[in-house]
């Protein structure tokens, strides 16, 4: 079992600490073994939970992990992430989030973050006249640094047990196919990202109040996800209210979407959460100097 396990019902999902074959537990070893040999392997960032993601994503072929992990390091020193981990700060947050909400709320009854993405408030010109696609994309991944860094383990101690994905709402309404065509280039990077950067973090994911013309931007968008993405996504309309309560108790679910929770100043800007307990902020969001999205 993982270290810090307090619940006696848990019970890990296959491919996890605690649940692994003979062979999967010889191909992490033989995975690590490599990064270390090879100069790749960072120990404050790879332990063995985290290269299992990367094992998972690649069904346990050692080689193709290897070369999603390389990849996903090559990308971080590009990218600067180690620097945007202590220097960025979204000044323009309570504004955009006005334009187009993206934040993290409370817990699912599995103890997962949930993240809530609001594309049909989006403005897309008043967006652009606050902040660009470059910095929309740079909190992207200060948020997903964060996710890994902070959220998870705050998530994981509450829970007694490991938390290791999110549970997403995606919520379409009021979107236009126009306003989708704009900023399709950022979903379609941001969807690249998280697939490909940082596999294997999303639990469960609901689309909710998906409008007829769906479909088509369903069709712009499914190409560019693996099927094990496509598998965990669950496409509602406005009568998604019974399937999101089964897996998000009413008391975290924000009251706009037919939950009970009224954060003040609204939930949007609350990051309530076992990472933020009573509001105050932890280490993480101190040492930014910021509350985050």
């Amino acid at each position: 079992m993982p270290p810090g396990v307090t619940d006696p019902d848990y019970k890990p999902l296959p491919g996890r600490l605690g649940n692994l074959t003979v062979l999967q537990q010889h191909a992490l070893e033989k995975f690590k073994k490599e990064l270390v040999e090879e100069g790749i392997f960072v120990e404050e960032r790879m332990d063995d939970a985290a290269l299992l993601r990367f094992l998972r994503a690649r069904k346990f072929d050692v080689v193709k992990a290897k070369e999603m992990l390389v990849a996903a390091e090559k990308w971080r020193k590009d990218f600067g992430v180690d620097d945007l981990i202590k220097n960025f700060d979204f000044k323009e947050k309570v504004q955009v989030d006005k334009l187009y909400p993206q934040y993290y709320h409370k817990t699912d009854k599995d103890g997962r973050p949930v993240y809530v993405e609001q594309l049909g408030k989006l403005n897309i010109e008043e967006l652009y006249r606050l902040t660009t696609q470059e910095r929309l994309l740079q909190r992207l991944v200060f948020e997903y640094e964060k996710f890994i860094s902070y959220r998870l383990p705050a998530c994981s101690a509450a829970s007694g047990h490991p938390v290791e994905t999110s549970c997403t709402i995606l919520d379409l309404r009021d979107v236009s196919l126009s306003n989708f065509l704009h900023v399709k280039n950022y979903v379609m990077e941001a969807a690249s990202i998280g697939q490909n950067r940082y596999p294997e973090c999303m639990g469960k994911f609901y689309i909710i109040n998906a409008p007829w013309a769906f479909s088509m931007i369903w069709s712009v968008i499914k190409p560019w996800l693996d099927e094990v993405t496509v598998a965990k996504i669950h496409i509602l309309d406005k009568s998604y209210g019974k399937v999101v309560l089964e897996q998000i108790p009413p008391e975290n679910l924000p009251k706009e979407f037919g939950g009970a929770c009224e954060c003040a100043g609204g939930c949007s800007l609350s990051d309530a959460g076992p990472w933020n307990v009573g509001g105050s902020k932890t280490s993480e969001n101190a040492a930014n100097g910021t509350t985050p999205v």
